[in-house]
Order: C-alpha cells, then structure tokens, then sequence
C-alpha cells in the first residue's frame, strides 16, 4: 500500500536576492502520541470544566464575554486593549522568508532551535528550490531569514536536509539565558587517569552516524502497558525508586569501561605453554619447598 502524501500546513515564498520560490510548509512530526489523563469528580466520576473567578469580586465566576486583556505595567495595574487594538499589534502576515545572510551551519548553535518544518517546492519552483538546496550543500552554509506569519516575526534558518530543505524556527538572542548564570560550584581538578579512561569510554560508545529508530520511548511504552491492566480490573503499584550511590569516580570509570569491553574477543593464549610440558618444568625446578614456620611465634607460646 503505497503511502499518503503529506499534507502541507501552509505556504510561503523564499524572497533569495531577486529570485522568489514559492514554497509549502509541512509538518515534521506525527500528531501528538503522548499519555494525557482528565480531571474528574471523584464521586460521580463525571469530567470537570475550568471556570474562571475574580478572587477581588468575592470569587465571583466570569463566563468569556465578560474577559477583556490587559497589560500588567505596574503592581496591579493594567492597561486594557480590545480585540481590534491587539490585532493592530500583531506583525502583518507577509508569507516571505526573506533571506538575510548566510552563515556556516555548524555555527549555529542547536540550543536556538525551536520547530522544525520539512520545505517542499510549489507548482513551478522546483528548479529554483533545487538550486538553492545544491547551493547551500555545496557551500555547507544555511541562511538566516525573516518570518511573518501568525501575529509575529519569527528569525528562521533554511537548511539542506536529504535531497530539499528544512525551515528551522530559532530563538531570538534575548530568549536565551546566559550560561554564565548557572552555578558549576567550586572548579574540581580533574586527573590525567580519569580524563584517559572517559576518553576511552567514549570511544568504546562512539558511533558516526545518529540512528533515531534504535531509541523507543520506553516510560510511554510502560504506561500504556499499565493502563490496559487498569481497564481490565488489574491493580498496579509503582516500581521502587532506584537508590543513587556516591562511588569513586575512578572506579566507576573503570567498572564502565570493563562492561564496554567484556563483549570483546578472548585473549591469544597460543603462547601459553602446554599443561604436561609445564609439569616438566616445574619438574626441572626440583621439588617445592615446604613454607617456613614462624619460629618467633612458636617460641612465644612455649615461653
């Protein structure tokens, strides 16, 4: 059965100096497959509804109509905006990623990736979305390119995947934090033996190509395995927490990089010698001597 082509979400045109691809954008990802549970009223097990209350109007329960936004500019002091003046605000949807620049691709850090759309060719723009795809290969830079769409501007990066394009969202500069804020504690000396025997334990785990379909989820897999015990009348208790142990950091180095090579072939052992041929060295040697007795101790229990 052959497979149903993929529905794009929407479209676009790649302004790319004088040369305009029209494009559509398509989803990265299958439609949510996460685990999500409902709050319910615990004697009639009916499901609940939100409500929103005004705790100033003595929790008074406010249906939609009567909501309005507000900007908080001070403490408990808003100014309001109506629906028309909040959508004077929003960036108007010009449906153009403009490429601004171009920039080596392993520049980019992935901490300012955010979604991720696959770029398809409209009707017509299959040669120009092919050149600029080789280009950008060929180069091993993407390009840094404006956004409109939904009420904002968003900075987006285009960059060759497989045989097209993909159109990565990134966080501004201002939505990320500092590194410099996160406490690393005191600067701990780290010794020539254990960096040599990491090094190795990465190498033993080393592998140059990123296979995502070895990697299940496996807590999601487990609850819904659980949930089916549920539906059929079973009773399910929690596994008990694993107990985090504070080991020497040399040992665990060497205990890791021991279960890394257990799986490696025996040892030559064609140089051994033969177990007769051993006896008759041992037999060459002359006889063994009898072990020494401890004259010192003897002589102290006989006193």
């Amino acid at each position: 059965m052959a497979a149903m082509a993929a529905r794009s979400t929407g479209t676009a045109t790649i302004s790319f100096g004088l040369v305009s691809i029209p494009i559509k954008l398509y989803s990265t990802s299958e439609s949510s497959s996460g685990i999500s549970f409902n709050l319910l009223h615990d004697k009639c097990k009916g499901r609940l509804k939100q409500q929103y209350i005004c705790p100033r109007d003595n929790n008074e329960i406010v249906d939609r109509g009567s909501i309005v936004k507000g900007y908080e500019f001070a403490k408990d002091q808003y100014v309001i905006f109506t629906e028309e003046e909040l959508k004077a605000l929003e960036e108007q949807a010009t449906k153009t990623i403009e490429i601004t620049e171009f920039v080596p691709l392993d520049r980019v850090d992935p901490l300012y990736f955010e979604k991720a759309y696959y770029v398809g060719p409209d009707k017509g723009a299959e040669r120009a979305y092919r050149l600029l795809g080789l280009a950008l290969r060929e180069t091993g830079r993407c390009a840094l390119a404006r956004y409109a769409a939904r009420g904002k501007q968003s900075l987006v990066l285009l960059r060759p995947f497989e045989e097209g394009l993909v159109m990565q969202e990134l966080r501004y500069a201002d939505e990320v934090k500092s590194f410099k804020e996160i406490d690393l504690g005191n600067a701990a000396e780290v010794k020539e033996a254990e960096l040599k025997l990491a090094t190795q334990l990465i190498a033993h785990g080393s592998n140059e190509q990123f296979q995502p379909e070895k990697y299940k989820d496996e807590v999601r897999a487990r609850i819904q395995e659980q949930i089916q015990r549920k539906i059929a009348g079973e009773s399910i208790s929690a596994a008990p927490a694993p107990q985090a142990q504070i080991i020497d950091l040399m040992e665990a180095l060497k205990a890791s990089l021991a279960g890394k090579t257990s799986s490696a072939p025996a040892a030559d052992t064609s140089s051994a010698v033969p177990a007769p041929e051993a006896d008759a060295q041992a037999e060459r040697k002359g006889p063994k001597r009898a072990p020494r007795k401890n004259t010192t101790a003897a002589s102290k229990r006989a006193k």
